[in-house]
């Protein structure tokens, strides 16, 4: 088993875990992880657990919000044509699907545009333009991209079509002149909330504008489609994006449109969704779409009006990502034993590996479980329009951008952030490229980086995992970065008796501690590895999460084990 590296969150002073505890009627191991979390007295806490729609913060505080709407209404008004543009991932298409939804419902002149992901690639792409040109559209929404589209803003601008961007990148050195941008990370936006979803951001456009012109009400009907992008794009699930997840998953739950009801379905949800549940049920299928053929069928499953037209269109998108899973399984194993046939690619500091015939699609994925194994740096590369492109992954704490940034002078393009990005280059630099990026990760990398992490919020004894205190911390969700469930450790604890090993992969025991009469289920999922120790009787640390298991209409806590160290 690989040993991981224990690392422990900073413990808040005792008597500020005692005034919260008091204020808020808690044991003081919840009070350690709200402070951990930044609430820090009774206002705070009523703020973090009793989320509100009146939370949220006015829209027009966001740079040229008053722009944007005024020249939707200007549209409107004059029966301009609209067209709605966004990317082709989860937030893209979630994005669209909103937009487009909401303006169709009471303006019918517009249309949607996904651009295709092989053919076109990211961002604002000519043959988009060239749509719009030729379909006379007059004002083109562009959402999840479009701050840096400084040259397809200006030829669409040439050809008499105005631009509205809602985007969540960071900008370049200049902005494009467009009629609005809004961009919280816009050095001159004094928005209070800088980690918004391209989702998030177009369903701020359409807050202002109903706010401004119609029922504000009426929008918050869109608030699942913003749970599903808050989700799948790995935004931090804190302040405004926290109301928004909260309202967002409970309608998931209770009355999901019939586009979310047809995947839910499709992939046999049986209880309630949560944030972590949406990123491994619903997102790859929708991304699944844009990933093996064209995203647009996506978007026409989320505006899916009836049940049945939503079964139909889930079950096409159902077998795109089963096409998807073939690959990514596949080129998985493929690229695994290129690193195991080679003492070079097995001993290196990264993983760079290329193959002309793999499927752009799921590289970013197969990056990702190169990870899971080998634990380093990673770049798959595949070719793509006569070019080398490739997705890049990282691990905590070492910062891929930098790293691919020292080597831009072998690139044709690159972008992204610390831990994921994506780049494009010459076949001839391929080899270069390869010794560069070694040499630079090798310089960079620590033996500490080296070694997976686990985060431990606080010592647990198991006596003090009791219903209420379950019922506590269930209200800490949705968690996600930057609210994770926590993580605790117990001590000096043993195997109390039931041990067992599951599918030849899991493992499951009652656990007991030294001194109490404590016992807690705990199940540990892909650690069989750990049964034959366990078995020995030796006392053992354990890190785990606190969850509820369900089975056959009995509900009781459960511990889910995340890694032991026996001293």
């Amino acid at each position: 088993m690989m040993g991981n590296r224990w690392i422990y969150k900073e413990q808040p002073l005792p008597e500020a875990i005692q005034s919260l505890s008091k204020a808020i009627n808690v044991n003081p191991f919840l009070s350690t992880v709200l402070l951990q979390r930044g609430i820090s007295n009774f206002e705070q806490a009523q703020y973090f657990f009793r989320p509100q729609l009146a939370h949220l913060y006015d829209p027009f505080l966001l740079k040229d919000m008053d722009r944007a709407v005024a020249r939707m209404k200007k549209a409107i008004d004059q029966q301009e044509k609209i067209l709605v543009y966004g990317d082709y991932d989860v937030d893209g298409t979630t994005s669209v699907a909103m937009v487009f939804s909401y303006l169709h419902s009471f303006y019918p002149h517009c249309d949607f545009y996904i651009p295709d992901r092989h053919a076109e690639g990211y961002g604002v792409s000519e043959a988009g333009i060239r749509y719009a040109v030729d379909n006379n559209i007059k004002l083109i929404i562009a959402l999840d991209l479009g701050v840096k589209a400084l040259e397809a803003v200006h030829q669409a601008s040439v050809q008499g079509i105005d631009f509205i961007i809602c985007d969540h990148h960071l900008p370049g050195a200049s902005i494009p002149q467009a009629v609005a941008v809004l961009d919280p990370k816009r050095d001159d936006c004094a928005y209070p909330f800088k980690e918004l979803s391209g989702c998030g951001l177009g369903f701020k456009l359409l807050q202002a504008f109903a706010k401004t012109h119609r029922q504000e009400q009426e929008v918050f009907a869109y608030l699942d489609l913003v749970a599903v992008s808050i989700a799948s794009d790995i935004v931090p699930i804190n302040d405004e994006n926290r109301v928004l997840a909260y309202y967002g998953i409970q309608q998931l739950n209770q009355n999901p449109r019939p586009g979310l009801k047809a995947l839910k379905e499709i992939a046999a949800v049986r209880s309630d969704m949560d944030i972590s549940s949406v990123v491994f049920t619903l997102g790859p299928r929708i991304n699944a779409a844009g990933r093996v053929a064209h995203a647009r069928a996506a978007v026409e499953l989320l505006l899916a009006k009836t049940d049945e037209e939503a079964n139909e269109l889930a079950e096409k998108v159902n077998l795109k990502n089963d096409t998807r899973r073939e690959f990514d399984l596949s080129i998985t194993e493929e690229a695994i034993a290129m690193i195991e046939g080679s003492e070079v690619h097995k001993n290196a500091n990264a993983t760079v590996l290329f193959k002309e015939t793999w499927h752009k699609g799921v590289i970013g994925i197969v990056a990702s479980r190169c990870i899971e194994k080998y634990y380093r740096p990673t770049i798959i590369l595949t070719e793509s329009n006569d070019k080398i492109t490739g997705s890049a992954r990282s691990i905590r704490d070492f910062d891929l951008y930098e790293a691919i940034s020292a080597c831009s002078d072998l690139l044709d393009k690159f972008g992204g952030h610390k831990y994921a990005a994506g780049l494009t280059l010459d076949k001839k630099n391929l080899d270069a490229f390869r010794v560069r990026f070694e040499e630079v990760v090798g310089q960079r990398l620590t033996d500490e980086m080296r070694i997976p992490v686990v985060e431990i919020d606080t010592v647990l004894p198991l006596e003090a995992i009791t219903p209420k205190f379950n019922q506590v911390l269930k209200q800490m969700a949705p968690f996600g970065p930057e609210n994770q469930k926590p993580i605790f450790e117990a001590r000096n604890v043993y195997v109390r008796n039931a041990l067992s090993s599951f599918k030849d992969r899991h493992i499951r025991f009652l656990a007991g501690q030294e001194n109490t009469d404590a016992a807690m289920t705990v199940v540990g999922f892909d650690m069989a590895g750990w049964y034959d120790r366990l078995a020995t009787g030796d006392l053992f640390r354990m890190a785990f999460t606190v969850e509820e298991n369900n089975y056959n209409g009995m509900t009781s806590i459960q511990l889910r084990l995340k890694d032991l160290k026996f001293d």
